[in-house]
């Protein structure tokens, strides 16, 4: 990504020299990068480094210390709010709603009068394709993963997180001119990644989004913005590209660094040789000279990466440590989520869990570790099997006045203070993060902390619900380590498709109420998606055409039945215009001197003919006044309709 010659004329987006404190850290020194029309910009960087802070940057909500972020004049800037919707309104009115000039066209529809007027409305309108607007709304929250039926419902009727996806889709749906996300696949299930990867893709604007899912910062990404030691460093290409260019420049870094460390140690060692020689001295000192000179070569990344450690049990179970057998699993009598489960878990098996959000990934994952119990058939499980589970639920579940230091302490009760905080370090959380109460830990830090505490009793099983959701890129890097070195079974349900990818040898589908294996591959299962998805969007294509031709078709056939009428009128008031410029010519030639002496017989003639033309004029006005009205009142009906 280059900055180019005059930003403010060419860029989207220009931040330049910009310089952020918070709290006495600098978290932006003199950081500069520019955005230019239809880039998607993958922003990363560690947790922490100011990322999000950045955002509000740019949406004015705080000023900068120094420098300045500029956007494009009569830029639609767009951004999922942190208060998403929850009134009454249905989900797809909600998204209608985000078109703000749809829904002001309409209203002015309704009330306005003139024809003109009108006429450019039915235009504009056209223009915007409000006429499938409802079609194009709908396939977007179809895409993150909301049902027909769950569209007609309340935003009140869901939860956080699907709150969040109807917000994501309200902003999608407005098309704005800069698109600012902030983790967008966070709350989606694989799907729903895979849509919103193609729907970027696609997006005719611009858009600067926060990821750390490799596998979409891979796929619907053009540029990587790398935000680290306060400043913006800016790459064309995906984030493999970004990668392997950055790891170049750490090997030429660290080979620089290592020739102008050899070059220190010649320079120090003539000069505690030779110091004390008078006949060296100058040349010794000058070496001097050139080593108070000398700049440190910097590293690119000099930050360890936090530890993760999940202990595996000491021995194996023998299989199965879990079988179901005819199971069906729900929430209510007589109303089940999964049926027919037959399935069976090994001691070394690695199994990734697909299937739509709201198909029952997480019913299953909550049946393995007992929070909910079969309605039918039987779940066996190993009698001395430990389970470590983690889901967003369980992170909330922590304590949130108690440190980190606290919740260890309940679990290793006899233990010294040195071990207590030695296991915290295992997972990152230093002294500082160990004293801070839970509910102010960061993201990053809850998951850390909940890592902690499921690997304390060495699991034989780990249940993992969207583990990646909070860490950063190295971090979840990490985890796909300590998850790859962890020796006993493991279910993954994710949306990052490169932790699937890494750690799974093995996928089941949930789908259509029950649980089956998937023999295909990741790249397989994003591939019907995609399809699907283009699928989906021909429909809503045609759906688009045809709506839009109803509109054509419609403003034809009014003009058609109008045009008639208001020809009508025009040729009266034209002829009307006509006699009257006569009857002017009559009464001049009348005001001619002795006309009526001089010559009496023209005059006659001239009178007869002046009063033929008022006659007619006053029959004509009739006739007018009749067509008029046919006219208005086909006009009026034309707009009632």
């Amino acid at each position: 990504m280059t900055i180019l010659a005059n930003p403010l004329i060419f860029s989207m987006l220009h931040i330049n020299d910009l310089t952020y404190r918070i709290e006495g850290r600098m978290l932006f020194d003199q950081a500069t990068l520019a955005v230019t029309q239809g880039q998607k910009v993958g922003l990363i960087g560690r947790n922490g480094t100011g990322k999000s802070t950045l955002f509000r940057l740019i949406k004015g909500e705080i000023a900068p210390d120094d420098g300045s972020v500029n956007l494009r004049k009569n830029m639609r800037l767009g951004c999922v709010d942190q208060e998403v919707p929850s009134g009454p309104q249905s989900l797809i009115e909600t998204v209608l709603a985000a078109d703000t000039e749809r829904s002001a066209l309409l209203q002015e529809a309704q009330t306005e009068t003139g024809g003109a007027r009108l006429a450019q409305i039915y235009a504009r309108l056209s223009d915007i394709s409000a006429y499938s607007a409802e079609a194009r709304g709908a396939s977007i929250l179809a895409g993150l993963g909301f049902s027909a039926s769950d569209q007609l419902l309340p935003c009140s009727d869901f939860s956080g997180g699907w709150r969040m996806r109807v917000a994501l889709a309200a902003m999608l749906f407005a098309n704005p001119d800069l698109l600012l996300l902030d983790e967008p696949t966070n709350y989606l299930d694989v799907e729903g990644a895979v849509w919103l990867e193609n729907h970027i893709r696609s997006y005719n604007g611009t858009a600067l989004i926060i990821s750390h899912d490799r596998s979409f910062l891979n796929t619907a990404v053009s540029h990587i913005a790398h935000l680290r030691s306060g400043k913006l460093f800016g790459y064309t290409g995906n984030y493999d590209q970004f990668e392997a260019i950055l790891a170049e420049q750490q090997r030429l870094s660290n080979a620089q660094r290592a020739k102008q460390d050899d070059e220190r140690r010649h320079l120090e060692a003539f000069v505690n040789r030779f110091r004390a020689q008078a006949n060296k001295a100058r040349q010794a000192q000058s070496r001097v000279k050139r080593l108070e000179k000398m700049k440190p070569v910097a590293t690119i990344i000099d930050d360890p990466i936090p530890s993760i450690h999940l202990p595996s049990a000491k021995r194996p179970l023998n299989p199965p440590i879990f079988r179901f057998d005819n199971v069906a699993l729900g929430y209510a009598p007589d109303i089940s989520v999964l049926k027919r489960l037959n399935l069976r878990i090994d001691p070394d098996d690695r199994i990734g869990i697909l299937g739509r959000n709201g198909e029952g990934k997480s019913t299953l994952a909550k049946s393995l570790v007992g929070e909910i119990a079969p309605q039918t058939g039987h779940i066996r499980s190993h009698k001395k099997l430990r389970i470590g589970y983690f889901a967003q639920h369980q992170i909330d579940a922590l304590s949130p006045n108690k440190s980190a230091y606290s919740h260890i302490v309940e679990l290793m009760p006899d233990a010294t203070e040195a071990q207590r905080r030695s296991r915290l370090s295992q997972f990152g959380l230093g002294h500082a993060q160990a004293e801070t109460p839970a509910g102010d830990l960061s993201g990053g830090e809850k998951a850390r902390l909940l890592f902690s505490l499921i690997g304390f009793h060495k699991p034989h099983l780990l249940v993992l619900d969207e583990p990646a959701n909070h860490l950063d890129m190295d971090s979840r890097a990490e985890l796909i380590r300590s998850l790859n070195e962890f020796a006993g079974a493991i279910i993954v349900i994710s949306h990052d498709r490169n932790m699937l990818e890494a750690v799974v040898d093995r996928l089941w589908l949930v789908s259509g109420g029950t649980v089956s294996r998937y023999e295909g591959s990741l790249d397989d299962y994003r591939a019907e998606q995609l399809d699907r998805e283009r699928s989906d969007t021909k429909k809503s294509a045609k759906s688009d055409i045809q709506s839009k031709a109803d509109l054509r078709r419609a403003a034809a056939d009014i003009r058609a039945q109008l045009a008639p009428l208001k020809k009508s009128t025009e040729t009266i008031e034209t002829r009307i215009a006509t006699l009257k410029v006569k009857v002017k010519c009559c009464e001049a030639d009348l005001l001619e001197p002795d006309i009526y002496q001089d010559d009496p017989r023209r005059a006659a003639l001239i009178n007869s003919k002046r009063s033929k033309h008022l006659r007619e004029i006053e029959a004509l006005e009739d006739k007018w006044l009749v067509a008029a009205a046919r006219y208005e009142t086909a006009k009026s009906q034309s707009e009632a309709d």
